[in-house]
């Protein structure tokens, strides 16, 4: 696929999602996801895509603080929609939940939207929020909220 076609296909993405966007989604900030310790956060992201989407997937990376099972201290995203397309080596994801060219960046950031209120503590990019999740949720809570102030500049 050529780097015009993949072009004309994010641009057509991007204006899917600023004249039609999903509740929480912007081309901006995500919203914090209603009813988790995430609620009235802003968290900025940015996707990076390859010159040959979208036949392999992007990547993305919160550039705000944020603790979460799935997301590397660093802040880049683990989900399996952004996992390269085909069998996963370590058998833990069919090839249907993995990328492939059918998808589109909705659906990634509905999978984070959805990944916020839902952490896959089984596979976490972060052990130790992984544990905590687990084991101590108010722990957790509290450095979430303060992840949540920090995303509002309090």
């Amino acid at each position: 696929m050529s780097s015009r076609t993949a072009l004309k296909r994010l641009m057509t993405e991007y204006k899917e999602l600023t004249v039609n966007a999903p509740d929480g989604i912007t081309a901006g900030p995500i919203s914090g996801p209603e009813d988790t310790p995430y609620e009235g956060g802003l968290f900025t992201a940015v996707i990076v895509f390859p010159k040959d989407y979208p036949l392999s997937p992007p990547t993305m990376k919160f550039t705000t603080d944020i603790y979460h099972p799935n997301v590397y201290k660093d802040g880049n995203v683990c989900i399996s929609i952004l996992h390269a397309p085909g069998d996963d080596p370590n058998q833990y994801e069919s090839a249907s939940e993995r990328w492939s060219p059918v998808q589109s960046v909705e659906k990634i950031l509905l999978s984070v939207v959805s990944m916020l209120a839902e952490p896959n503590d089984e596979s976490g990019a972060n052990i130790e929020a992984s544990k905590m999740w687990r084991s101590n949720r108010k722990q957790f809570d509290a450095i979430v909220h303060d992840c949540v102030k920090r995303s509002l500049g309090i």
